[in-house]
């Protein structure tokens, strides 16, 4: 894609995968997802969606939320991409479960600061 996005852009694609994460598990179970081919993929293609923006926001960003835990996010992304053939689902549904809900409220909290 031709063109600068923008810290707000690339926050609002990370708060979009969440919900989108957050939508497709609802109230299955790990035993569920370990099941599911398609939720699998799903979270996958989120997670690296969001470790891909957060990768791109710019530093000054960063340097203003040292309390999100940035390297480790990209660390998954990369993971999922480059070593997709020994993905770890149990890190993938952490991630997906409890991670995921320690990071909406902060990319909430930088999106309207970038308002």
């Amino acid at each position: 894609m031709k063109g600068r996005i923008t810290d707000k852009v690339r926050v609002q694609h990370i708060l979009e995968c969440i919900e989108e994460i957050q939508a497709s598990i609802g109230s299955q179970t790990y035993a569920d997802f370990q099941r599911d081919n398609m939720l699998r993929r799903t979270l996958e293609r989120c997670l690296e969606i969001i470790g891909e923006a957060a990768h791109h926001i710019s530093e000054e960003t960063k340097m203003n939320y040292t309390d999100i835990d940035w390297i480790n996010i990209k660390g998954l992304r990369n993971n999922i991409t480059h070593e997709y053939w020994g993905v770890d689902y149990k890190k993938i549904w952490e991630a997906s479960t409890v991670l995921i809900k320690l990071l909406k409220p902060q990319m909430e909290e930088i999106f309207n600061k970038l308002n």
